[in-house]
């Protein structure tokens, strides 16, 4: 309920009658102020009138007075500069840590709004809010969708960047991690990034015109070379382990992966991870998928083809675009503070179709067009990031239910 608390004061959700604190001076809110996420009071730079003064500063939130003191903002300067207390419940008065007492109002949560925000936490069905997603204008979901595609991109590029800072600012290592984590395709993901990581390049790259060697160290590395007795004849594995102990023996590589790490289960023969693996050689041998001939594509068909080795779908291909090369473009542009490489990221998820999965069908049936990937990826992180984590007063659809119900 505090949570809805800071959506009424947020949006200015405000009685009809005059709004009095508790030492009965009379507040007009001017402005609530800007709602912080992070630590400190919850609204900066309010502007209030308090008995015919006007003042700025901050504001805090709770559910009751004494939750100043239970959280303990009493004894922390950062709520020196609070002007108001607004609560739902005022069961005493506050000081902050250098002798002042903030006004407090108590603010009721309107009965439709509380009632809305209950219907929207108790529905299993999903999305929550699809009873108003056809009453939206376009325009304004589209906003909303936009705005989610850029959380979306800059979370997924600081991943990109952590890479890139864990390999001492190695870009092209980054790459090769992040195209890897890619090929497991989210079952094997993680699995695919440990192995990346523990793929020697500096190495690898002194047997890079040697395809057969670069097969036996990266199955090597994973502990797969008998598994890959599916694609290769008995001899091909027998020579592919040889060349392996010799390769870990002379560049004193460290322990292998096992066979016991990698997720076989409910995974296709054409996703196994030694046929995932033995494609990442293929692309790595041939330098196709090297940073900069990724950096220098100039449109999607040039970026299929430097994806493209046996038994990778267009699909694939498609998907490998927007979890590697869209992120990669945007973390590399924010790196070194370029706006057009971040642009070209958004613009080929703009110049891709939409994926095709259970959400975005979901999506569409309420009659949201989904038209690209830009699309696609923008409602992956709403559903990620607020549906699932019931995070409604923090969505625009959300904002739009508990607006349109009352």
């Amino acid at each position: 309920m505090e949570r809805l608390l800071h959506y009424v004061w947020k949006h200015k959700i405000l009685p009809l009658k005059p709004l009095t604190t508790d030492d009965g001076q009379e507040l007009e809110v001017i402005d609530p102020g800007l709602h912080n996420h992070d630590q400190g009071p919850d609204f900066f730079n309010a502007k209030i009138r308090l008995g015919g003064t006007v003042w700025a500063g901050n504001v805090e939130v709770h559910l009751r007075s004494s939750d100043w003191y239970r959280h303990g903002h009493e004894t922390d300067p950062a709520y020196n500069s609070v002007i108001l207390h607004v609560v739902g419940e005022i069961d005493g008065e506050v000081t902050t840590q250098d002798g002042k007492t903030p006004a407090q109002v108590r603010l009721d949560i309107p009965e439709s709004i509380r009632r809305s925000y209950d219907e929207l936490c108790r529905t299993e069905d999903y999305p929550r809010c699809h009873r108003i997603i056809p009453s939206i204008p376009p325009m304004k979901a589209h906003q909303w969708m936009d705005a989610l595609l850029v959380e979306r991109l800059k979370e997924r590029s600081e991943k990109v960047a952590e890479r890139a800072e864990r390999t001492g600012g190695d870009w092209e290592r980054a790459t090769f991690v992040t195209l890897s984590r890619s090929f497991g395709f989210g079952l094997n993901g993680d699995c695919f990034e440990r192995w990346a990581m523990r793929i020697p390049l500096s190495a690898a790259g002194k047997h890079r015109d040697d395809l057969f060697q670069i097969e036996a160290l990266f199955l090597g590395m994973a502990g797969l070379i008998e598994e890959s007795e599916a694609v290769r004849s008995s001899r091909e594995v027998q020579l592919l382990q040889q060349e392996f102990a010799f390769l870990r023996h002379k560049f004193s590589l460290d322990e292998p992966m096992q066979r016991s790490d990698w997720r076989f289960l409910r995974t296709r023969p054409k996703n196994f991870p030694f046929v995932r693996i033995l494609q990442i050689a293929e692309l790595y041998h041939s330098g196709r998928a090297q940073m900069s001939r990724l950096l220098d594509a100039r449109n999607i068909e040039e970026l299929h083809g430097c994806l493209a080795v046996k038994g990778m779908t267009a699909a694939s291909r498609r998907l490998l675009i927007i979890n590697t090369v869209v992120p990669l473009l945007f973390a590399y542009g924010r790196h070194i503070s370029d706006e057009t490489i971040c642009q070209r990221a958004v613009r080929l998820l703009e110049e891709l179709p939409a994926e095709n999965n259970y959400i975005l069908r979901q999506w569409q049936d309420c009659g949201l067009r989904v038209a690209s990937a830009a699309d696609s990826q923008a409602l992956i992180q709403l559903k990620r990031q607020y549906c699932d984590r019931i995070d409604c007063l923090r969505c625009r659809f959300g904002y739009e239910y508990l607006k349109g119900n009352n």
